[in-house]
Order: C-alpha cells, then structure tokens, then sequence
C-alpha cells in the first residue's frame, strides 16, 4: 500500500472513530427518563415561569409555547388583559393595562412578550391574531432570542446545562478537521492542485461540523429532572380536566396561572392556537389601517398568465404562445394518414411509425414556441425525448387510429383553441401596460417571495376601503419597502405590477425591546 493509500484509510477511518465517539457521546448525555410526580395543582414555593416549565416540558428540545404561555402568565399577574366580545374566541382582544405599562423588574423573555403585545395594543388595543408577524424572518429572528433569554433563566436556575462541556465540544471541533488535514496532504502527493486538495479536505470537516452544530442543545440537569417531574404531575391534574382544553384565552380570569401553565405544557389545544407568535396566516392578516382593526384575506395570483411581466415579456410570451397554435393547427390540417402507414413493420420503416409522426408533430410545435418565448434551456431537450418516447412503445394501435383520423383531433383542436386564447390574452395586457399606471395608497400587509431567480415578489397592500386584497409583482431589485409601511405605488392593474414605489410612513418595529410605555402613547 503506497502512502498516499495510507493517507486516504487513515481519514476515512478517523472519520469512523470521530463519528463512533460522537455517538458515544450522545448516549452519555441523554437527558434521561422523567419519572412522572403524582398528579397535583401544587406549583410548588418558588414556581418556574410557564416559559420555562415549556422547555421542560419538552424534553428541553424546543420552547413552542413559550410565547404564548407567558402572555398568558402576564395576564394573570394583571399586565395584560385578554377581552372575549362574543362566542368566538378568535375575536377575543389584547390590551395592555395601566400596570403593565408600568411594569418594571420584568424577566428578558417576558419584557419581550409584553413589548410585542404593546407594540400592537398602542391605540387601546388589538385582535390576538394581531399579534402573530407579518414577517417570517422577523418571526424567526424574535423567537430565537426568546428561546435563548428562556434557556438563560433555565440554566440560573439550575435546571438545564449545555449538552456537552466546553472541553468535550473543543476535541470535537478539532477532530473533524484531522481526516481533511491527511486527504489534502493526499490529493497534493498525488500530483492534484491546490484548490481540488482543499475541497476534498474540507467536505468531510464541514459535514462532522454539521453534524456536530445539530446536535448542541440543552441538557437537564438532576434538579432539572426533578422539577419536570413536578410539572407532569400538573399536566396529569389538568389533563384531567374534560374541558380545559378547549378553554378560550380570556378564560385566564378564572383559571388565573393555571392556563399558562396548562399552554406551556401543551393541554390548551384551543389557546395555543389562537395565540401564535410566529409569522401567522399568508391568507388572512389583521389590520387597522383605516383606523378600526379588521380581517384582510389576501389571495395570490400564482396560475395568473402575464402576472409581474413587463411589455417586452409579454410580446414574447405571446408570439410563443402563437407559434404554438399555429404550429398545431398547420400540422392537423396538413398531416395526411399515409404519413404514419408503416411500410414494413420489421424492416427500414421504423422511422414512420404512427406514434412518432404524432409525437414528432406535437412536439416540434411546442419546442419552436418555446424558442420564440425565449424559455428553450437544456433541460427543454431531454423533456422533448421523453415526449417523443411514446412514438417507440406498445401504443401503436391508439397512435394508428389517431393518424388516421380525417382532420384535426379533439385533444389538438382544444390545444390550439387554448394556446390561441393565451396569445390574444397576452396581446391585451401588454397594449394594457401602455397605459398611464394608476397610483393606490395604502399599508403593506406582506411581502412573500416567489420561485426563480429574479421572479418578482407578492406584495399584499391594505388600501382600507375593502377586506379582501389580491398581491401585486414587486420587482425583486426593489429596496426600501418593508412589512407594515405606508407606501404609495403605481401599478399596471392588467399584469398587478408594482411599476414605482414611494414611501409615505415607515414600518412601525414589530416587537423590538422598546419600553412598552414609549411604544404605547
């Protein structure tokens, strides 16, 4: 065995020593079995808050209801006050009182969540579903935060540990560069250059660290454990209870902390639904612009022909839609059945097969409208031979009877009708865009990307005179627009394009850690 041989087995069984220790230690540090407590309405003397109960109540793997449970704990210490009009617990309303806009001495996670609630609440209060992000980053940015300023509390607390020591995570860290160290050294020797070498030693460090980053969570600790058990025996007692889990959110005025608690521990089904902290519904966003909070649905044009497309793109898109249907119909019209009439069926005649003449027909027509619409790539050939495999298959008999078919087919006459009215619809759109765009003002509810480098993005926007709104195209280059400011756009309402934009407010913070008191006069 040569050296550079050597030097490849030597990391490749690094590797496996490196991934056989790994896996040692995780088993060593799994938190263990919680034993179960006997099932009690005890929050015992000096009570977690239902934001750590929930990362115990996990398994210490996540904090879902962290959120919620402590808006909910806030509400029962008087903070927040949760109103419920009618029979419908969605419809149930958030404000902020005169204590909590005094409130000092809060934990970090709960001056976050009453931030976020007063930054809502700022006109005398606000619908629960308004409380959910318009953003998903901004959701995933808040939340993140939150679950580090809730482990925070847990590990003061003596309740949770890192997963692995410094130390251990250290010898970890090195070791996964080790193999790459000797499969660069062996790439060199064997005559490779010096970026290839890199990448071969590189690839394996990156997935060990991978791996390794997936793994660094929390761990209970004896006490940790203990007080878990506790808090299951709570869940136990509440669980008991038939209706509890389908209790609204203002019925925290009669079942004080224990609602919290029961949402950190995931019984209220019903509570934990409807206080969401994350970025919410894409089709119904609540707004008050205008003044009065109220429900928006918003639809999404996906399917729509021409959405987002300037005039040159839509010329385009309908020549190639045009080709198409022409192409169609001149070869129905033309096509003659003793085109596709085998000679032999065992000999030189194989090339006029029934299937293939169709095949090759339909295919043809597509494959030059796409060159005309300028969307003809690589991939449109090997999309084309599967097209055309069904003229080499046992669909001789079906193909034979088409082919001989006088005049065009249904399914090629419902093409070129179909393909026809797309180029005509096209047509009118971009004489449309020619057209001075109309200016609309209004407040943005959300901003959702699209699929394709370079696709124009949806933007939802609150005119206020109605409850349902259908997204616009924002070109994808466009700055300065964020969720929740006031902008006035002109738009090409044939193709829903944003062709300008202007801000008129900026977007108020959505849960940053101002003091609820600023945020609320």
């Amino acid at each position: 065995m040569t050296l550079i041989e050597q030097l490849y087995w030597g990391g490749a069984g690094l590797i496996v020593l490196w991934l056989v220790a790994f896996g040692c230690a995780m088993a060593a540090t799994r938190n263990g079995v919680v034993t179960p407590g006997p099932a009690t309405q005890e929050f015992g003397d000096d009570p977690e808050s239902p934001a750590v109960v929930s990362l115990l109540g996990n398994n210490w793997r996540s904090v879902e209801h962290a959120a919620a449970a402590t808006l909910l704990d806030l509400a029962a210490r008087g903070l927040i006050e949760l109103r419920q009009p009618g029979d419908d617990p969605a419809r149930s309303s958030v404000h902020v009182t005169g204590a909590g806009r005094e409130a000092t001495r809060l934990l970090p996670y709960e001056q976050r969540v009453l931030n976020r609630v007063a930054a809502r609440s700022a006109n005398g209060g606000a619908p629960i579903g308004a409380i959910a992000f318009r953003d998903a980053k901004r959701a995933a940015a808040w939340n993140a935060e939150l679950r580090k300023e809730v482990i925070g509390e847990a590990r003061l607390r003596g309740l949770s540990r890192f997963r692995f020591s410094p130390l251990l995570s250290s010898a970890f860290l090195f070791g996964a560069f080790v193999p790459g160290t000797l499969f660069t050294s062996a790439a060199v020797m064997g005559g490779h250059n010096v970026r290839a070498a890199l990448a071969v030693g590189v690839a394996p460090a990156v997935a060990l660290m991978f791996l390794l980053a997936k793994s660094m969570g929390e761990r209970a600790t004896p006490r940790g454990r203990e007080r878990a058990g506790h808090w299951a025996g709570l869940r136990a007692w509440l669980t008991a209870h038939e209706d509890f889990a389908q209790l609204p959110p203002a019925s925290v005025t009669v079942w004080d902390r224990y609602l919290a608690y029961g949402t950190a521990l995931g019984v209220t089904s019903l509570t934990s639904r409807l206080l969401g902290f994350d970025s919410g519904d894409l089709r119904r966003v609540w707004s008050s612009y205008g003044g009065t909070w109220r429900p928006v649905r918003i639809r999404y044009p996906r399917m729509r022909p021409g959405f987002g497309r300037p005039t040159n793109r839509l010329l385009h898109l309908a020549m190639g839609a045009g080709v198409v249907a022409a192409g169609l119909c001149a070869f129905a019209v033309l096509r003659q059945p003793d085109w596709s009439v085998a000679v032999d069926a065992h000999g030189e005649g194989g090339l006029r097969r029934p299937g293939l003449v169709l095949s090759a027909g339909w295919v043809g027509s597509a494959l030059l409208g796409l060159v005309v619409a300028g969307r003809f790539s690589r991939w449109t050939l090997l999309l084309a031979f599967l097209a055309m495999m069904p003229g080499n298959l046992a669909w001789d008999d079906w193909f034979s009877d088409a082919a001989a078919h006088e005049g065009p087919l249904l399914g090629e006459l419902m093409a070129v009708v179909i393909f026809g009215a797309l180029a005509a619809y096209l047509l009118v759109l971009a004489c449309l865009e020619r057209r001075e765009p109309d200016t609309i003002t209004g407040e943005v509810l959300r901003m959702e990307s699209r699929k394709g480098r370079g696709a124009a993005r949806f933007l939802a926007l609150d005119e206020g005179d109605t409850d349902v709104t259908t997204a616009w195209a924002l070109p994808a280059a466009s700055q300065g627009i964020a969720t929740g400011a006031q902008v006035r756009l002109r738009v090409s309402r044939g193709t829903r394009t944003i062709r300008s934009a202007e801000l008129v407010r900026a977007a108020m913070p959505e849960g940053d850690r101002a003091k609820a008191s600023e945020i609320a006069s």
